[in-house]
């Protein structure tokens, strides 16, 4: 037997918006896939074949002998993930879907495949694969929380030679928090499960064979507790094994992190994360108590806890290149002018910015689905490059006019960032 795996294409922002390769002086970063398929990958019984199928680089609706379809997508690409289902069963193919968006939309996505996994799929793999294997696979597995200690470890020499620039690093799962925004606490519980150091080092030790670096996407791991110790665990390791080999730590990119993370966090901690080779914090702005707060121009003590974090950054020596999210109830116009100078002053070198999207399964879609401000359901233009609510203190036009502004005037004076080396300069566009 034979599966064929594929991760849907998507549109970015430049995709969305061609103005902006006009005056962002950019290369675009192309991400790994998520690790869905390479974890459910890893547990593909020895007696299947596998193939796998980036649709973002070449096209993967062409023909396969495969006898199972299996398709991973979030919102962004659920639209061209859909039109992947239809197409593989036009040609008598069973498909599977899970991911971000099937779990939170599994009603839409099963009109256009066999079977639909909701939640974390590896614990429910061996079985739609058996099923697959019977001809009767069930329209739907709902699949638990899976215990961390069971996960071998995620085949992500799949995604190798494909161009992704760096891969991601899995410490934890789960989310104890309720941002507006984010569907994590849905789909993998708002528990916070870590994996083993052993694995984590797994992970890293696949990666440094073949040449690549990781990146800690999830910001939970700097949370007090076990994913915070799981971290630190691992940073000592990285710079253990770095001392070892008579170098310097250089194996993990960057670190996802928010700036209430940031201020919460020792000095010596994020000097450690240095040593461990973070040269560059994602800092991800719009969903905590600090950026939906500080450029409202209503809240000063927000806005110096911003200038403080970014300070924080700068002092340790880690590059804060930092994500601006517009859209939000408390933003008029008047924001984007307020983002400007607070980049200017607190000397933020790379930033992207990005549209507040009403994601399936979060907070912030029920809240507009209940106040009838959603504006369409073309899951396309769900990429944080569209606007697809009604703001509450401007029209679309002024919202995307918005975001449009803040590329073009932030990139307009730093144009020198052309010059820096490969990975100083790439941005998810």
């Amino acid at each position: 037997m034979k599966v064929l795996f594929v991760y849907a294409a998507f549109d970015r922002h430049a995709a969305s918006n061609p103005e902006l390769l006009e005056f962002v002086p950019m290369n675009e970063y192309l991400g790994s896939p998520s690790l869905g398929i390479a974890s459910l990958a890893a547990c593909t019984p020895p007696d299947w074949t596998i193939e796998y199928r980036d649709d973002r680089i070449v096209p993967a609706d062409v023909p396969t002998d495969a006898d199972l379809v299996a398709l991973s997508f979030f919102t962004p690409a659920a639209t061209r993930g859909m039109a992947l289902a239809d197409y593989f069963r036009a040609h008598g193919k069973p498909v599977v879907a899970g991911g971000l968006f099937p779990t939170m939309m599994p009603e839409v996505v099963g009109h256009h495949v066999d079977a639909v996994v909701v939640g974390e799929g590896e614990g429910v793999w061996p079985t739609v694969l058996a099923d697959a294997a019977a001809g009767r696979l069930k329209p739907r597995y709902n699949a638990a929380p899976v215990d961390l200690t069971t996960v071998p470890l995620p085949r992500v020499d799949l995604y190798f030679g494909t161009g992704a620039d760096d891969y991601p690093l899995q410490v934890s799962r789960g989310c104890a928090m309720t941002c507006q925004a984010c569907a994590i606490p849905g789909v993998m519980d708002r528990h916070i499960r870590t994996f083993s150091l052993d694995h984590v080092l797994g992970q890293l030790e696949q990666l440094t064979r073949a040449g690549v670096r990781g990146c800690l996407t999830e910001d939970t791991g700097w949370f007090p507790g076990a994913a915070h110790r799981r971290m630190s665990e691992l940073f000592d390791a990285v710079i253990a094994r770095a001392a070892v080999a008579g170098g310097t730590a250089a194996q993990i990119s960057y670190a996802g992190i928010s700036m209430p993370m940031i201020l919460a966090t020792s000095t010596s901690f994020l000097q450690k994360a240095k040593t461990a080779g973070v040269d560059m914090f994602y800092l991800v702005g719009g969903f905590d108590p600090v950026t939906t707060r500080a450029f409202t121009g209503q809240d000063a003590k927000a806005l110096a806890r911003a200038e403080a974090a970014i300070a924080k950054c700068h002092d340790v020596g880690i590059e804060p290149y930092t994500s601006f999210l517009i859209g939000l109830d408390d933003d008029d116009e008047g924001t984007v002018d307020r983002m400007l100078d607070f980049a200017d002053r607190s000397g933020i070198r790379k930033a992207e910015f990005a549209i507040f999207t009403p994601y399936p399964g979060t907070p912030s879609w029920y809240r507009l689905l209940t106040e009838d401000r959603i504006l369409h359901r073309d899951w396309s233009k769900y990429n944080d490059a569209n606007v697809v609510f009604q703001p509450a203190k401007m029209s679309p036009e002024a919202l995307h006019a918005a975001y449009i502004r803040l590329w073009r005037e932030f990139y307009a004076g730093r144009g020198h960032l052309a010059d820096l080396p490969l990975f100083e300069r790439t941005i998810q566009f």
